[in-house]
């Protein structure tokens, strides 16, 4: 009448699982590399996290850094123009801006196959060391954040 506890129960093999469900070794792989193998998870966490808000600090601060120039530049040069010191050709301004942008499309073309080995060799980074990426992200969240 009353079945045991046991029954209830179903063991998940994650070998048998992978196996069954290839995306499962896409996304995952079948190694998981060799920081994993070195440290414990705990330790790999730790590391990516703190790399990550390094990163993200810094990446904040050259970032509010840049802005900055950018948009004082850019202020100074209007006040100047206002002012009569200086006159701004903006027909110029924008057959240069256009023929830049030509010129951008054409190298971007030239260098897709070369950026396409760059995202597949980092994926495949990302999928060795999934933990330490992962607390690198989040380090970087909170460094942004900081």
């Amino acid at each position: 009448e009353h079945d045991s506890d046991d029954d209830s129960y179903e063991v998940l093999d994650l070998t048998e699982y992978a196996r069954r469900h290839h995306w499962w070794n896409r996304v995952f792989g079948r190694s998981s590399g060799p920081i994993v193998e070195k440290y414990s998870v705990a330790t790999q966490i730790v590391m990516g996290g703190v790399t990550g808000w390094c990163a993200g600090f810094l990446f904040q601060k050259v970032g509010k850094l840049a802005a900055t120039a950018v948009g004082g530049g850019f202020l100074l040069l209007q006040i100047a123009s206002h002012s009569g010191y200086v006159q701004v050709d903006w027909k110029r301004v924008e057959k240069d801006v256009n023929k830049a942008k030509k010129q951008l499309k054409k190298r971007a073309n030239k260098a897709a196959p070369e950026i396409n080995t760059l995202i597949e060799e980092s994926t495949e980074f990302i999928k060795q060391n999934i933990v330490v990426s992962s607390g690198f992200v989040g380090g970087f969240l909170l460094g942004l954040a900081s």
